[in-house]
């Protein structure tokens, strides 16, 4: 297992798209708050900036790691990569894992580039005016990191049926684009699939900027349900492996 986890940190490493991906959101992260400190008027507020990309960082939990699947993923069965890999002699329950767990590593990287380096590059800029409090801020990178693994153990097991790259990104970015206002529709008019959505990671995934507000209940939620997405797609993935004719 261990050779196995080395083998893909290592592909994921040099995988052209990974280290694109990544440079681009450093870049984003680092000259946002620059721009906003040229154009703006008063001093910049790092608490502002915080909050301002933690309402938007659910785009790069849903959206950048389809990309991430498509080509470090999916592209491994096109490619004949995964037959080899397949008849290396690790079973295939252990490859699956091993490349779940990098992967999802890779999209939690992605989904905390921008609150870390954005609020970085904004207290630096600004002299660490009106920072978020500590607490508030570890709270919703801890969060945000489970979401983010949840998202990918769905994105990987449904890379696995498609297989192919550019299949797998584009109905990848599709669902996961239509999802939400699809069991909005749904939950109007069904009262299953409000209980669905609402017990959902991607609904739930909206309330962690609201953290400070929720009853400990409603925290144990958030963080339970990511936990039980992550294991229920895993085992899902895993069975579809196993089944899978790898050509």
């Amino acid at each position: 297992m261990d050779n196995l986890l080395k083998s893909e940190l290592f592909k994921l490493k040099k995988d052209r798209s990974f280290r694109k991906l990544t440079l681009a959101l450093m870049i984003i992260a680092a000259l946002f708050p620059l721009i906003a400190s040229i154009n703006g008027t008063e001093q910049l507020s790092v608490n502002e900036i915080f909050l301002t990309i933690i309402g938007r960082n659910n785009y790069v939990l849903k959206l950048i790691p389809c990309l991430l699947a498509g080509y470090f993923i999916a592209s491994e069965y096109s490619l004949g990569t995964m037959k080899s890999i397949v008849s290396s002699g690790n079973s295939r329950t252990r490859i699956y894992i091993s490349k779940l767990m990098v992967f999802s590593f890779g999209a939690i990287i992605f989904s905390v580039i921008l609150p870390i380096g954005m609020t970085g590059t904004g207290a630096i800029l600004s002299q660490f005016n009106d920072m978020p409090d500590l607490k508030y801020f570890a709270q919703i990178i801890i969060f945000t990191m489970l979401y983010a693994a949840a998202f990918a153990s769905i994105m990987m097991a449904l890379a696995t049926v498609f297989t192919d790259s550019g299949k797998t990104i584009g109905l990848l970015i599709l669902i996961f684009l239509l999802f939400d206002g699809v069991m909005f529709m749904l939950a109007s008019k069904i009262t299953l699939f409000e209980y669905i959505y609402n017990y959902s990671v991607f609904k739930l995934s909206y309330d962690i900027i609201n953290i400070n507000a929720l009853e400990s209940i409603e925290v144990f939620k958030l963080a339970i349900v990511p936990i039980v997405t992550y294991v229920i797609f895993g085992l899902v993935g895993v069975f579809v492996f196993l089944k899978k004719e790898i050509k």
